[in-house]
């Protein structure tokens, strides 16, 4: 059993969200969105166990508008309260019989066999999940980023950092694994998108085709960017550590130093075409792969 199928069965996944068990789709959106924006990255950014919440409040929406994961965890919750309902109603008699070693044994042999069946059945839907990914989810979450920006414009419509707009954010991301692991310390393309795309849009992730352990990955903001750098861990078994590459944004201190450049880089972007936009970022990621190739090249001379 996977550690974090046996965090979903430790929780009660109706109680996080607040809502019955028998609450619709549209019921546990609702409460989804009720709960989340209280406790997200972006609101609580010094707060680590408003983050948890907010990525279990994640998880059980995640299995709750899926039928078949629901339906899986459902029969292990219901299981749990007739387990739960037995033991309640047991008198002294049943109690000393429970007591005797070959009884209780067998039970326990018939339990557990019945429960990795069902922890089976969820673990293969949950798979099916991360595999698919939750577009629900991904829905739900783009909407609170949107929600979150417009309080935040609404309180201060005048941002206290200046923004490197004509540089795409592009962040450096490495993490632990053995030259010859096959699995490249458990991280893949697919999983590295659904951690950084929480956050926000990613518009690309370039991954190392020489050296295991390293990526970039290329955000549509740099808010975006900024949370990922500060509030994602990856694995717990293999931390990814994420650095700034490209795009940092520069303090409001600094802001008389950038002036002139800020004003500079207005009229240009007055004078450029689309097209001309488009062909600088493909010119960019060209000349990141070939840097990224570069360094594996010397990685593996050396």
């Amino acid at each position: 059993m996977s550690g974090k199928t046996k965090e979903l069965l430790q929780m009660d996944l109706y109680g996080l969200l607040g809502v019955e068990s028998t609450a619709t789709s549209k019921e546990l959106k609702k409460a989804y969105r009720q709960k989340a924006l209280t406790c997200h990255p972006d609101k609580n950014p010094d707060n680590p166990k408003a983050v948890e919440l907010f990525h279990q409040l994640s998880e059980a929406l995640e299995v709750l508008t899926d039928a078949a994961a629901r339906a899986a965890y459902d029969k292990i919750r219901a299981a749990k309260k007739r387990a739960e309902e037995r033991t309640r109603k047991l008198d002294d008699k049943r109690k000393k019989i429970k007591l005797d070693l070959e009884a209780r044994e067998q039970q326990a042999e018939d339990n557990r066999q019945d429960e990795v069946q069902m922890t089976r059945t969820l673990e293969e839907e949950i798979a099916r999940l991360r595999e698919e990914g939750s577009r629900q989810l991904e829905e739900e979450q783009r909407l609170i980023r949107e929600q979150i920006q417009k309080e935040r414009d609404a309180l201060n419509p005048q941002s206290g950092v200046v923004r490197c707009s004509q540089v795409t954010p592009k962040l450096k991301l490495k993490w632990k694994c053995k030259k010859d692991d096959e699995t490249n310390g458990g991280y893949s393309q697919d999983l590295l998108m659904r951690l950084l795309q929480k956050y926000g849009d990613v518009l690309n992730l370039i991954m190392s085709s020489k050296k295991n352990g390293s990526a970039v990955a290329e955000f549509a903001s740099v808010r975006a960017a900024e949370l990922a750098v500060k509030n994602e861990g990856g694995l717990s078994e293999n931390p990814v550590k994420i650095s700034w590459l490209e795009g940092e944004p520069v303090p409001a201190p600094q802001m008389d130093q950038f002036m002139s450049t800020q004003s500079a880089l207005t009229k240009e972007r007055d004078y450029e075409s689309v097209v001309m936009m488009k062909m600088r970022q493909a010119a960019e990621r060209q000349k990141l792969i070939e840097q990224m190739q570069r360094e594996d090249e010397e990685a593996a001379n050396s």
